[in-house]
C-alpha cells in the first residue's frame, strides 16, 4: 500500500508556493544523472527563466540522482547536486536554492541536505572555500557545513525520493 509518492511532495510544495503567490514549474520526479551535472544544468534553466521572468518562480524537482565517487570526502547526492548548482550560479542575483532527501539522510551522513542564498557566494570566497575542490574530493557536506547551510531533520521514517527547489526572484531593475 502506498502512502504517498514523490509527485504527492512535488505537487504539495506546488500548491503551497501558488497559494502564495508564486508561480511553478515542476521538471519532473524522476530525475536522474550525476548530482553535480543535473545541478549545473538547472542552474542554467533557472538564469535563462530569471531573464524571462517578472514575478517570482519555484522550480521543483524529484529523483535521485547519483555521484561518482572520486575523492573521500563527506556528502550526499543531495549536498553533492547543490554544490554544482552553487558553483555555475557563481552568486547570481536573486537564486535561492534547497535539495533535501525526505528521509532526512542524505547519505550516510546526519544531514537531510542543505540550502543556500545568493549572498552565500561572498561568504564561501571570504572563507577560501572554492566549490571546485571540495566537488573534486566529493566533499559537499564539509562545504555547506563551513557556511552553516546543512539542513538537520533527524529520520523523517518516510521516504518519498530527493526533493529539489529553486527559487528564482525577477530581475531587479
Amino acid at each position: 500500500m502506498t502512502l504517498a509518492r514523490a509527485c504527492d511532495a512535488l505537487q504539495a510544495a506546488r500548491a503551497a508556493a501558488e497559494a502564495a503567490g508564486v508561480n511553478v514549474r515542476v521538471l519532473g520526479d524522476d530525475l536522474e544523472g550525476e548530482a553535480r551535472e543535473l545541478g549545473r544544468a538547472q542552474a542554467r534553466l533557472a538564469l535563462e527563466a530569471r531573464d524571462e521572468i517578472d514575478a517570482p518562480l519555484l522550480i521543483l524537482s524529484g529523483g535521485e540522482t547519483s555521484v561518482t565517487v572520486r575523492g573521500d570526502g563527506r556528502g550526499g547526492r543531495n549536498v553533492e547536486y547543490l554544490l554544482g548548482l552553487f558553483e555555475a550560479l557563481a552568486g547570481a542575483e536573486g537564486i535561492h536554492a534547497l535539495a533535501i532527501d525526505t528521509d532526512g539522510i542524505d547519505g550516510s551522513e546526519d544531514n537531510a541536505g542543505a540550502h543556500f542564498s545568493p549572498d552565500d557566494w561572498q561568504r564561501a570566497r571570504e572563507q577560501g572555500l572554492t566549490p571546485a575542490d571540495y566537488l573534486s574530493r566529493n566533499d559537499a557536506y564539509t562545504f555547506f557545513q563551513a557556511l552553516d547551510r546543512l539542513i538537520v531533520t533527524g529520520p523523517t521514517r518516510t521516504n518519498v525520493n530527493d526533493f529539489r527547489a529553486i527559487l528564482v526572484l525577477p530581475r531587479t531593475p
